[in-house]
């Protein structure tokens, strides 16, 4: 972000410009309270979509602009274009809920914009179906992956999602059917705070009328209803087939969870890297030498505001990476394709770096350490010896912790049950010092 606009925040009542961002639901000018309809009557200029400004009255003195498409590249300069004038900036229902709210704070400053929100499509619909918010997942399916509703998914747990369009609900019912929820009810709730036309004391007015909201139940092994209304969200009581298998999100999935050729972090040393890696909001993981990307997609799958990169040298490995990512629920994964080092150079700061392949590669660790942001942490994993010497050389110059561990499992012995050791590893575990 190159900087931010500057505005100078005032009441809608006021003669300086100001930029406020009004929440405005399906009822329109009908739904909004006093502050809102302040607003857009002192603006002298509105920015919305379409839809948006057709919802409010003809007599609206402002100028009218239309979202260009596409909208988030442009928002700087229009918000830029209108500095000086008074400003209104449409969204729907809250604006700080997956809306434009965010990202023009971002732009501005929290302390140079007003939100007035409006009930969220997740708050009418949870009272339409008496669910309480605070036990809801909310996911969204706009300019989103909806493989990201596998991470989600485990008996009993209530789903709303806000569809992309009205496509959304049939393509979430095979998702849901293909991992084996298909006995899981579905509901779509369209145009929710709908309205109708009225007309009072000489003007139109759009007044709430729910019987405009329309409502479509089924399972989603046997849903029948075709594409409809776009503006909808789909609601989802996860009930598991006897196909459906549970997928925590704590670290340490199967290892038969993952599609791979050998070069995987197995459950034991996984669990043990990501207590070291230590996944905290908003935090981005390198993990380089991926091989079937488990590292990684349990790092997203851990904290889902976490961002991670997966470094692989092979093509045919970093598709596969990518399969298990949208597979288990983290298609945001994203994948680069090179050798390390070199495959580092540009990617963005991590605040964690995790080594499982390539270790003894020139260079690799330095460059990771090299890295990682102040007061990160890198985990290296060695199985060869070879390996293990690099880990101890960096472990006597910089410190952390070492650790080997030995796993054996039970398996047949002829017509006996023997202990069966697997190949031992050496763990290197080190924060980086804070400046």
């Amino acid at each position: 972000m190159a900087g931010r606009l500057t505005f100078r925040l005032v009441t809608a009542t006021s003669a300086g410009p100001g930029l406020t961002v009004v929440g405005l639901g399906a009822d329109g000018w009908a739904g909004l309270g006093d502050a809102g309809r302040r607003a857009l009557r002192a603006a002298e200029v509105v920015l919305g979509g379409h839809r948006q400004l057709d919802l409010l009255p003809a007599d609206l003195p402002a100028q009218r602009v239309s979202w260009p498409s596409p909208l988030l590249p442009a928002l700087p300069g229009l918000l830029d274009g209108y500095a000086d004038r008074r400003l209104c900036v449409l969204a729907s229902g809250d604006p700080m809920w997956y809306g434009i709210g965010a990202r023009i704070v971002e732009l501005v400053g929290p302390d140079r914009v007003q939100v007035l929100p409006h009930p969220s499509s997740i708050s009418l619909a949870c009272a339409r179906l008496g669910w309480p918010v605070e036990r809801v997942t909310v996911l969204s399916a706009v300019g989103r992956d909806l493989a990201r509703v596998r991470r989600v998914l485990a008996p009993g747990r209530r789903i709303l999602l806000l569809s992309a369009d009205g496509s959304t609900p049939s393509a979430l019912a095979r998702l849901l059917t293909d991992t084996g929820y298909g006995p899981s009810p579905l509901t779509v709730l369209a145009s929710l705070g709908a309205g109708h036309e009225q007309r009072l004391d000489g003007t139109t007015e759009r007044r709430l009328d729910r019987t405009a909201e329309r409502r479509l139940d089924g399972t989603a092994e046997n849903w029948p209803h075709p594409p409809g209304d776009p503006l909808n969200v789909v609601a989802v009581h996860a009930v598991a087939g006897p196909e459906a298998v549970l997928r925590s999100t704590v670290p340490g999935l199967p290892d038969e969870a993952y599609d791979h050729d050998g070069a995987l972090t197995k459950r034991e040393a996984r669990v043990l890297a990501l207590a070291r890696l230590a996944p905290a909001p908003d935090e981005l993981l390198w993990d380089v030498g991926a091989g079937s990307g488990s590292i990684g997609i349990e790092w997203l799958r851990a904290e889902p505001s976490c961002r991670a990169v997966a470094i692989e040298a092979r093509a045919d490995r970093a598709e596969r990476i990518a399969g298990n990512a949208t597979t288990l629920g983290v298609p945001e994964l994203q994948v680069v394709v090179g050798r390390a080092p070199a495959a580092l150079v540009g990617l963005p700061t991590p605040d964690a770096v995790f080594v499982g392949g390539g270790l003894a590669t020139e260079g690799v660790l330095d460059a990771c350490w090299a890295a990682l942001a102040p007061g990160g942490r890198l985990v290296a994993h060695a199985v060869t010896i070879e390996g293990e010497r690099e880990l101890t050389i960096r472990a006597a110059r910089l410190g952390g912790d070492l650790t080997r561990l030995g796993v054996e499992r039970a398996a047949p012995l002829g017509g006996f049950t023997a202990w069966q050791p697997a190949r031992a590893l050496v763990q290197w575990a080190v924060a980086k010092p804070c400046r």
